[in-house]
């Protein structure tokens, strides 16, 4: 029965390997969307902020230039004076002379009762108003390991689903990579009917010339792309060289 341990380097790619800590490509294309939906809010937070600092500012300036201050004096002095010494002047003397008054008035006012009194935000206020969202954000960085148990708690409670899944993608995979074979096939055939090019050329002269020069060559599998190791199988045909991974050979 064909295996398909260990898996291809681009087969790899494309699984999430619960043990690793570092965050795996399928894992990346989640966690960015998460980040692109808090961009919205993070749009808002700054709105927020910037229109609550601009009021403060309106309203200090309001405050600072709107100051006005009335201040209102005055002085009033009435005397009526009754000449003569008959009974009608004695009469008048003593009825007018309770009209005589004099006062002075100051009246100071000022409209500060009215003015604004704005109270701006610390920054530890601001700091405080942006915590929930650096939570949301870390949140969403995080929530890719807690994800990685999905498959085990499903596993667990509906194993007869799991084997089911399990089983199509095997199937899947392998009709992927017997479709990757002889597409990397018919890719190498293409590429082996062009004539070699300047540098490779080149490369090849001096590898016949200097054998030793083949051990610093990077070489890697003709068909996946796998660094090569001394366990890979080079081509025995005459004038290839092609150098093949166990699994593609």
């Amino acid at each position: 029965k064909r295996t398909l341990l260990p898996l291809l380097r681009d087969e790899a790619s494309a699984f999430v390997f619960p043990c690793r800590l570092a965050l795996q490509r399928p894992e990346l294309k989640y966690m960015v969307m998460e980040l692109l939906r808090c961009i919205p809010l993070l749009l808002f937070l700054i709105f927020v902020c910037g229109l609550d600092h601009f009021i403060f500012s309106v309203l200090s300036i309001i405050q600072n230039h709107s100051f006005v201050q009335y201040s209102y004096q005055t002085s009033h002095h009435m005397s009526v004076t009754v000449m003569g010494t008959s009974l009608m002047a004695q009469l008048l003397r003593s009825t007018i002379g309770a009209l005589n008054t004099s006062f002075d008035t100051q009246v100071d006012t000022s409209n500060i009762a009215c003015l604004p009194k704005p109270h701006g935000m610390s920054r530890e206020q601001y700091l405080n108003t942006c915590l929930p969202l650096a939570a949301l954000a870390l949140l969403c960085l995080a929530q890719v390991y807690p994800f990685r148990l999905r498959r085990a708690i499903a596993a667990f409670y509906f194993p007869k689903r799991e084997k089911t899944r399990v089983l199509f993608l095997y199937n899947k995979l392998l009709r992927q990579r017997k479709n990757f074979f002889q597409l990397q096939r018919r890719c190498i055939a293409r590429r082996a009917r062009q004539p070699p090019g300047l540098g490779t050329s080149l490369l090849e002269w001096c590898s016949q010339h200097w054998p030793w020069l083949r051990r610093c060559q990077r070489r890697s599998c003709t068909l996946c792309g796998t660094p090569g190791t001394p366990w890979h199988q080079v081509c025995p045909s005459p004038g290839c060289g092609a150098l093949y991974c166990d699994r593609c050979w």
